[in-house]
């Protein structure tokens, strides 16, 4: 039997605005993953639940609120067996605040289609790809 292997929860968030758009960010060069575009979010401290940690994450990345209830859960992404990393994504509609990057990275709305045709990484990929309109 092999081992079972601790997991690490991350969190992102799939926002929409009015106009049905997706927000996205873009990763700082220097990061894992940098130059890629992405759903917002971050890592699940231990302890931690994971709405309250994306409405954390998100205050931190960009300056808006998102209350916990205003989440709902979308889907779920991993790159298999190899790697810890869970992704769970949520989404909303509702916010409160002005989105300003205050993580020095780039962020824009974009409509599902045309964010498909962005770089991202290989989970973000993949829910972007299997995310209802």
């Amino acid at each position: 039997m092999e081992e079972n292997p601790t997991w690490l929860p991350v969190v992102a968030l799939a926002l929409r605005d009015e106009s049905r758009r997706l927000l996205l960010q873009r990763r700082p060069d220097h990061k894992h993953h940098g130059g890629l575009w992405e759903f917002p979010g971050g890592k699940v401290e231990d302890g931690e639940n994971p709405r309250f940690a994306l409405c954390r994450e998100i205050a931190e990345e960009l300056g808006i609120t998102i209350e916990p209830q205003a989440l709902q859960p979308a889907l779920v992404a991993d790159e298999g067996l190899q790697n810890p990393v869970v992704l769970i994504l949520y989404s909303a509609d509702r916010w409160t605040g002005q989105v300003t990057a205050l993580d020095g990275q780039q962020w824009g709305w974009f409509l599902q289609e045309k964010a498909k045709a962005l770089p991202m990484p290989p989970m973000d990929t993949d829910l972007l790809a299997r995310l209802p309109q």
